[in-house]
């Protein structure tokens, strides 16, 4: 056996002789290189959402975490990953099978078998026990297992960011959904008031005070505040259908929704700049992180093709012509001894599948680096739009405050006989755009805080990686 692996062991070496050296040629993209330093830390806490005091929300939530098909398939996939490992993990094993067969077969008698066996049909019995174990000297078995374990924490971390998205979406979909009861309970103030209007101006016309332009007047203003309810309850309608698809339930799932008691300019826990640790908390970017350190290790496994492979294989078993003598002494069969596989010449084909790796190591850092590109510019948008929608927001209040005034003095103005009541009418088309308008940013505000979080990590908590070490750092 010893002899065996010597004279062998010239041919391997001469055999690994030529490797590549191809690189990968692109590196990841790292905080300081995107201008994150210099800030501290932001952490967003795992349940960011209960800061909206909203039970209600919290249910929702709970509900979406439990039951969302989108989060379902990814907890899948996470099972069919961790099974790769083990699947990987046998390859390091001494694989045993055992075989059996008895066939009735006819003898040429032109070949080894003397008279009378030659020419005659005889059953011939086979059993044996199998033994086959790669001793894995290029490491490529190891190299599949260390693989398969980045794979699953890529998988592990893509169910994270499949929680933080969904966590988001739901959020978003409340907001808009508190947004549609907001404009809802204002277009009703408004149907009432308009009403009470129009009675008043008929009122004035059937004594002779008034006239049909001030009666069509009324009746359009009445219309379109009719319209806004309309609009607001079917926007309504759509949120909850939202909301019902996201927690993996069908359109009854509103029927048992009450009126958000959250405040849409309610307060959340934002960042007034972008934190340098936001590459490392976000859970979208860890796995594609992870996704380059699997592509670094297919570099690897690509690599072994150009060593040789030693199996270890034995049998033991019994070989007999006739059944009834395969289970004597002298039936006994066994060997044992190395098997060897050596790639000498393969028109380029190996060359070819390992340099097809290191390319396709260098697209997984430029999508991993794309990511990292868009997340920067996704928080810093965000950032920006809570700040505008907060400027926003105190000029549309100085606006509402300033209608309501007007408003109030075109009532007294009409009492006075200093106005018509068309301009009471026109004050209050006004005021019902400026609410709408204020609703919409208030809602726009709390998306764009959540939004923020979101971009920030949501509230993930990095998950220590276990085989940090196990591969080389990409781009190294």
């Amino acid at each position: 056996m010893a002899l065996t692996l010597s004279l062998l062991a010239g041919p391997m070496l001469a055999g690994c002789a030529g490797l590549p050296h191809d690189k990968p040629q692109l590196k990841p993209r790292e905080a300081a290189d995107l201008g994150l330093t210099n800030t501290a830390p932001v952490p967003v806490a795992a349940d960011w959402w209960q800061a909206l005091g909203d039970p209600q929300l919290d249910r929702i939530m709970a509900d979406a975490l439990a039951g969302n098909p989108s989060l379902d398939e990814a907890a899948a996939r996470l099972r069919m990953a961790g099974s790769l490992i083990a699947s990987a993990r046998s390859g390091l094993l001494p694989q045993v099978s055992a075989d059996a067969s008895a066939m009735d077969q006819r003898l040429s008698n032109r070949y080894i078998y003397p008279a009378p066996l030659g020419g005659s049909w005889t059953w011939i019995s086979n059993a044996q026990a199998n033994l086959d174990w790669s001793l894995d000297l290029a490491g490529r078995q190891k190299e599949l297992v260390l693989a398969a374990k980045v794979y699953t924490h890529a998988n592990e971390l893509q169910l994270s960011a499949a929680r933080v998205a969904l966590a988001g979406n739901v959020a978003q979909a409340y907001v808009n959904f508190a947004r549609a009861e907001a404009q809802a309970r204002i277009a009703r103030e408004f149907v009432a008031s308009r009403s009470a209007s129009l009675r008043i101006v008929t009122g004035r016309r059937d004594a002779g005070l008034g006239n049909e332009f001030d009666i069509a007047s009324a009746r359009t203003l009445q219309s379109e505040a009719e319209q806004a309810l309309t609009r607001a309850l079917g926007a309504r309608a759509l949120a909850v259908h939202a909301l019902a698809a996201l927690a993996g339930r069908g359109p009854d799932y509103g029927a048992n929704l009450t009126t958000p008691t959250l405040a849409l300019d309610k307060a959340l826990p934002v960042p007034e700049t972008l934190p340098a640790d936001l590459l490392a908390r976000r859970a979208d970017l860890l796995a594609a992180r992870e996704q380059v350190k699997l592509a670094m290790a297919g570099e690897k496994i690509a690599k072994t093709e150009f060593y040789p492979n030693v199996n270890l294989r034995a049998f033991v078993g019994a070989q007999a012509l006739g059944i009834g003598s395969l289970f004597t002494g002298s039936a006994l069969t066994g060997g044992f001894g190395p098997a060897i596989h050596l790639p000498i010449f393969s028109g380029g084909a190996i060359r070819a599948q390992y340099r097809q790796a290191v390319a396709g190591a260098d697209i997984a850092i430029a999508q991993y680096n794309k990511a990292v590109v868009g997340a920067v510019r996704e928080a810093a948008d965000a950032l920006s739009g809570v700040e505008t929608n907060r400027a926003d927001a105190r000029q549309q209040a100085e606006i509402l405050t300033g209608l309501e005034k007007t408003v109030s003095l075109d009532k007294v103005r009409l009492q006075s006989g200093l106005s018509t009541n068309l301009d009471v009418l026109s004050a209050g088309e006004r005021l019902l755009s400026a609410r709408q308008a204020q609703v919409d940013l208030a809602a726009d505000g709390a998306v764009k805080r959540i939004q923020l979080l979101i971009a920030l990590g949501g509230g993930f908590t990095p998950i220590p990686d276990q085989n940090a070490g196990a591969t080389a750092p990409a781009g190294k």
